[in-house]
């Protein structure tokens, strides 16, 4: 069924594109337009049939009934700013960006539709080569309104991505940064420093465990700087805690203390099968 007639979507990479692909298979959109900064993705994203169309301004907003901003965070605030004149009163506009609290408290202010999002979906691979359609079901999207959000903009929003096959999680967007930090940019953290620590001459002698466990280290840099340092203070409380507990291994260890390093690792792995057995919903509370 039919949510939208006509859909912008502002960056045709991994994310955008595979929104596109999805809108367009559950045919929920008559229309779907892309535009981004690079005219070879948007090409490859109407070529994948992700789009329909490409906009060769953003005046193309102007009848559109969605605008997604599916750009690096650093840059959504600034083409919310450049679209915010052009396009009509009833659009609603969402982003899907990695956090959440510097744009929405900008965006919730200026757009009486807008809604942030954050799709928990993707992968270490980047761009519109890698598009998948399928990448929304069974994955979790946390939307972030706020006490300005239109009601019937949010219920709208959230039956999109149920339509698109996501479970919906409702947070704040200051309690979304704190969350993310942990469980996102924290172990991105981690996976960049460790494969960073290991001599280059002893990589052809690692095992399975060592790629799986450094696997998002191979994310795009420049992206995930971006992310980093918009999320600063957070991820350095979660680093922080991280680096309390490594120490913690490292004083069992020179002190061959066995039973505090055992305990170390039970705790550890108990943590480890609660997150495997529980889903996500269960253990985020509502803002």
């Amino acid at each position: 069924m039919r949510m939208f007639n006509k859909v912008v979507i502002i960056g045709t990479g991994l994310i955008g594109g595979s929104l596109g692909l999805a809108l367009k298979k559950q045919r929920l959109a008559g229309q779907v337009i892309g535009l981004s900064r690079h005219q070879k993705n948007a090409r490859l994203a109407k070529k994948a049939g992700a789009i329909d169309g490409i906009g060769s301004s953003l005046e193309v907003v102007a009848d559109a009934d969605l605008v997604i901003l599916a750009t690096p965070v650093d840059t959504i605030i600034d083409f919310a700013l450049r679209i915010e004149k052009k396009i009509k009163k009833d659009c609603i506009v969402i982003d899907v960006g990695s956090t959440k609290e510097r744009i929405v408290s900008r965006l919730s202010a200026l757009i009486p539709n807008f809604l942030g999002c954050h799709p928990l979906a993707g992968s270490e691979k980047k761009g519109i080569v890698n598009l998948e359609d399928s990448i929304f079901k069974g994955s979790i999207c946390i939307i972030t309104p706020t006490v300005k959000t239109n009601n019937h903009a949010l219920n709208k929003v959230k039956l999109l991505w149920k339509r698109l096959g996501a479970g919906i999680v409702i947070l704040s967007a200051k309690k979304h940064d704190q969350v993310l930090a942990f469980t996102s940019h924290l172990p991105h953290a981690i996976a960049f420093s460790l494969i960073s620590s290991i001599p280059d001459q002893y990589l052809g002698l690692s095992s399975s465990g060592l790629r799986d466990t450094t696997r998002i280290s191979s994310s795009d840099a420049n992206l995930w700087s971006e992310i980093f340092l918009s999320n600063r203070g957070n991820l350095l409380i979660a680093l922080s805690i991280f680096q309390t507990k490594l120490t913690a291994l490292k004083l069992a260890l020179e002190s061959k203390n066995k039973r505090r390093l055992a305990k170390i690792l039970l705790l550890a792995r108990k943590k480890r099968e609660k997150l495997l057995s529980f889903q996500r919903a269960h253990y985020l509370s509502e803002a």
